[in-house]
């Protein structure tokens, strides 16, 4: 009785429809460029105040998809069943964790360095407007994988106070990489996309497109991780750890087709969480050899 309603209140609630779980599977993108912009540890303080940043960051754009979706969500037989489609949490709650997640999101850049703050309001453009962009251009998965990549420039600028050539090649191997993952995930609404006048490369394009520039995506990412790879110079744990990560990605493809699109789930969310903690691990095990 106690756990249940535990799990129905409205913290329990919130968390679960911003799949907070998952941010451990985005917060290796942050640490990526942190330990690749220090060489190694930057230190506790720097750290903790990354960590914060991040996760503030993904609360904030997480929370507002969902504001900004909900309508849309609710005529989604698909994603009918969420929070603020079944009123489970109200749009001024959601709000409201908007704003408390944008205020940790200053104060994390504030407590970096004065190049953070400076950049701030961009970053915060992109966490809030990314949402939108399906409503008007197919170019939204790669708009959403350059907003995740911020996580990796931002934590660069947070060590270095300036951004150096090999963070812009590791943005560019994080937009690829969930450019690609947005591309297959978006499959299963193409048709929906299509009733509602959304923009997505399935649904202007067709399913077996969108699969194929998947696949282009993700070999741009296994360029740019290996480009990131020669260039700081990163020891053979790293190039191991990148083989295991494109075996991951070459698997995941074949886990969908144009005409099977049933373990679409497990390619999106399990793939996903395995190869940005692989990568990080050969990053990892790259820099202390």
């Amino acid at each position: 009785m106690v756990s249940d309603r535990l799990r129905h209140s409205p913290p329990a609630v919130f968390l679960e429809m911003i799949k907070f779980e998952h941010t451990l599977f985005a917060l290796p993108f942050a640490y990526l460029g942190m330990l690749l912009a220090a060489r190694g540890w930057p230190g506790w303080r720097t750290a903790v105040w990354i960590t914060v940043a991040m996760v503030s960051a993904r609360t904030l754009a997480m929370a507002f998809n969902r504001v900004s979706d909900r309508d849309i969500d609710r005529r989604n037989p698909r994603t009918a069943g969420r929070a603020l489609p079944r009123g489970l949490l109200s749009t001024t709650t959601a709000l409201a964790a908007c704003g408390v997640a944008g205020v940790w999101l200053v104060i994390a850049a504030w407590q970096l360095n004065p190049l953070c703050l400076e950049l701030l309001p961009a970053a915060a453009l992109f966490l809030v407007g990314y949402s939108y962009t399906k409503r008007f251009t197919w170019l939204s998965h790669w708009l959403l994988g350059l907003t995740d990549g911020i996580a990796v420039s931002g934590a660069w600028v947070a060590v270095r106070a300036r951004l150096d050539p090999p963070a812009f090649v590791l943005w560019l191997a994080v937009t690829m990489w969930i450019a690609g993952f947005d591309l297959i995930y978006a499959c299963q609404d193409a048709e929906f996309d299509r009733r509602e006048g959304l923009h997505s490369v399935p649904a202007r394009f067709g399913v077996a497109v969108a699969l194929r520039w998947a696949r282009i995506s993700h070999v741009v990412t296994v360029v740019a991780l290996a480009t990131t790879g020669l260039w700081v110079g990163l020891a053979w744990p790293y190039w191991v750890g990148l083989a295991i990560v494109t075996g991951l990605l070459v698997y995941e493809h074949r886990l969908v087709s144009p005409s099977d699109l049933s373990r679409l789930n497990v390619a999106f969310m399990n793939m996903n969480g395995y190869i940005s903690l692989i990568t990080l691990a050969a990053v990892i095990g790259g820099l202390l050899l």
